[in-house]
């Protein structure tokens, strides 16, 4: 698989009937490795090794109702008491983070209402933070360590 702009990690890949496989350890199955779920794992990993995202507070692939019809979020990261902090949407590394993901993470948000969002390609990372007050949002410089997301 292709190198990212995340740190490596011990993946644990197999084949099942010639195709390959990735360990996604939330949902602790053996999951399909396209490339968007590698740079899933090593987005996961890097939530978790280095910006200390509490493993049990992470969720892949949730099912969202919006506007009557069933969508999925990538991942959902949730604060201490179980409520919605956070949204990231996963892309290929061949798929360029246009605006048409940020449309596609902002209608999941409608559902949500998180304090942050964050597209990933792997190779380019990007994060706002949402200001519901003022009606606003700003782009943050880097990704926040989990004690910085607040409740």
């Amino acid at each position: 698989m292709l190198s990212l702009n995340l740190p490596g990690f011990d993946a644990k890949v197999t084949q099942k009937d010639g195709k390959p496989f990735i360990f996604d350890s939330l949902r602790r199955k053996y999951v399909a490795l396209t490339p968007e779920e590698w740079v899933r794992q090593h987005f996961i990993n890097y939530l978790v090794a280095e910006k200390k995202y509490p493993k049990e507070l992470l969720a892949n692939e949730i099912t969202i109702k919006l506007n009557g019809t069933t969508k999925r979020c990538d991942t959902i990261v949730y604060n201490r008491f179980l409520a919605p902090i956070m949204i990231i949407e996963y892309k290929a590394p061949s798929v360029p983070v246009k605006r048409a993901v940020f449309d596609q993470i902002a209608r999941y948000n409608a559902s949500l209402r998180v304090r942050y969002l964050i597209v990933s390609n792997g190779m380019q990372h990007f994060c706002c933070r949402i200001d519901y007050d003022t009606q606003t949002y700003t782009f943050l410089e880097s990704l926040p360590a989990y004690d910085e997301l607040g409740e």
